[in-house]
């Protein structure tokens, strides 16, 4: 191979990284726009999760921001639930869908890719979170808007400011709320 030969291979190289780098930013950066960053939690942590929230088989688990879909694959196997994960990250998409797929549970779990803010959450027994508290906020009118009455709302680390939890895992600081109950409190008039 001539010089020239390599020169042009490098300069034929250099589209391909640079679009490899910025599909590599857009997914590290993307998710914290929005809310979180990927941080996954422990096996232990995501049993503990699912056993609070005293899931079983009629249960249609959503996670949100469900990273690598350790949550819904969870629920999935040990739990025989249904399951939706909702990711904003492609790649970590791609990667949940692969396992589920490997797994074969693709027809008990579902992989959404976009924004948890954009979903419809109507069909939620039960919801799974770890994502900061500032994104707890936001979300709490849409919980409260969307999801039935009785339905189990479970968060790692961050709480709901104004709902009081049903359970709390203090060790692990897991949060269960209940929709109409975690967060009725009386109307101010």
């Amino acid at each position: 191979m001539g010089v020239l030969d390599l020169v042009i291979t490098i300069y034929t190289l250099i589209p391909v990284v640079l679009i490899l780098i910025m599909i590599i930013a857009f997914s590290m950066l993307w998710p914290l726009a929005i809310g979180a960053a990927y941080s996954p939690s422990s096996k232990r942590v995501v049993r503990k999760m699912l056993e609070m929230a005293e899931v079983h088989p009629e249960d249609m688990v959503y996670d949100l921001g469900s990273g690598d879909g350790r949550i819904v694959i969870e629920a999935a196997i040990n739990y025989q639930a249904r399951s939706v994960g909702v990711e904003a990250d492609p790649l970590r998409v791609a990667w949940s869908r692969l396992k589920v797929m490997r797994m074969g549970l693709s027809s008990q779990v579902k992989i959404i890719w976009g924004n948890l803010f954009h979903q419809n959450l109507s069909h939620a027994t039960v919801v799974t979170l770890f994502l900061w508290g500032r994104t707890n906020e936001n979300l709490k009118e849409k919980l409260q808007e969307e999801l039935t009455p009785g339905t189990r709302v479970v968060s790692y680390v961050w709480k709901f400011k104004g709902w009081e939890p049903v359970k709390i895992d203090k060790k692990e600081q897991i949060y269960l709320y209940i929709i109409g109950e975690s967060d009725c409190f009386p109307i101010p008039f």
